[in-house]
């Protein structure tokens, strides 16, 4: 685990990154994935899969906080409703070096209702609020504490319920918030089923970045390219969080993502450079012990929508997983995408 003392740099890096940020979605953005993405991107927000701080503080399981230095800006997410036990657990994420923690108040899995947080907190924000005073307490200011929310759950109306919640938020001192424009059914639906179901709202969440103006505001869900990101930036959102197409589709929303975001002067990297420059990082992996099929399920969609993208993954899924694979099998999978086209993916 990296032993980094915290600095006044990375958390105001962490702050302005959120301009753009890739969501935390549990069993996708793990330290792996996270080294892939600041590769394409140095400037977007990245967040860790939601850790418990039960696991934390009970559990002892500090290493689920490990890092790469160079993922920074990183931000972590944690789950619980305990605010002593979240106060802890914030206290140790900030010693380790991260920017943000990040308060999951979203996720409507079955686990998490079992346990009392994600988005089944949406009916309890004094709780909320508790939680937040508490952890902003123990970080001492060495690390910025935010939400991630629904803008309500079952049959709450988010009109009512989404101002109520953020005056919440606000009066326990946290000035920003990602907001999933979608309701989360507890009741009835699977997880992935809130993924897609329950309608967007864009303009509700728009309207809450005018009702709290000195809130810094990102939207998140449904959002699946650069373009649609600029268009909230151009209408006064703060901040853009995407999920599942940076995901999918790295090189579309992550390459670009430093100039056409954040007005960055230099060109993008290329898919073909981003694959170059993983070799080192595959090869370190695999000499401390790791598996080759643990970085390499991140890359997948490196090609997407590029020629040789179905050779790439193939060739991945196929021999990532073979005893003793190792750097050769990804360059062996870039030569075929190469060999599709003679012109270097953009």
């Amino acid at each position: 685990m990296p032993d980094i003392s915290k600095t006044d740099d990375t958390f105001m890096a962490a702050a302005g990154a959120a301009r753009l940020s890739v969501a935390p979605m549990m069993d996708w953005t793990d330290r792996h994935c996270r080294y892939l993405h600041r590769l394409m991107s140095a400037r977007t927000l990245l967040y860790t899969e939601m850790v418990t701080a039960a696991a934390i503080v009970r559990g002892g399981a500090v290493h689920l906080l490990e890092y790469d230095p160079a993922e920074q800006p990183v931000a972590l997410q944690l789950g619980g409703s305990d605010p002593a036990e979240l106060a802890a657990a914030a206290a140790i994420a900030a010693g380790l070096g991260y920017g943000e923690v990040n308060l999951n108040v979203g996720c409507p899995s079955d686990r998490v209702q079992s346990g009392c947080f994600g988005a089944v907190l949406m009916t309890r924000p004094e709780l909320v609020a508790e939680a937040l005073a508490e952890m902003r307490s123990a970080v001492a200011g060495a690390a910025e504490i935010t939400v991630k929310c629904r803008i309500g759950v079952d049959d709450q109306t988010p009109e009512e319920i989404l101002p109520e919640f953020l005056q919440m938020v606000h009066g326990a001192g946290v000035r920003r918030v990602a907001i999933h424009a979608r309701k989360a059914w507890l009741d009835g639906l699977s997880p992935k089923q809130n993924r897609d179901i329950p309608p967007l709202d864009y303009p509700l969440v728009l309207a809450m970045k005018a009702a709290f103006g000195d809130m810094h505001i990102s939207i998140n869900g449904g959002i699946g390219s650069l373009d649609q990101a600029q268009e909230f930036l151009d209408q006064g959102i703060d901040g853009v969080m995407i999920g599942r197409a940076a995901y999918h589709t790295p090189a579309d929303i992550l390459l670009k993502a430093d100039q056409r975001i954040f007005g960055a002067p230099h060109p993008p990297k290329t898919a073909v450079q981003i694959v170059q420059e993983m070799l080192p990082y595959i090869d370190r992996h695999i000499v401390s012990g790791g598996r080759l099929a643990q970085v390499t399920r991140h890359m997948l969609g490196l090609f997407a929508h590029r020629p040789g993208a179905r050779h790439w993954r193939r060739h991945l899924s196929q021999n990532a997983h073979r005893e003793g694979a190792g750097a050769a099998v990804v360059q062996e999978a870039l030569e075929m995408v190469q060999g599709q086209s003679r012109v270097e993916p953009a």
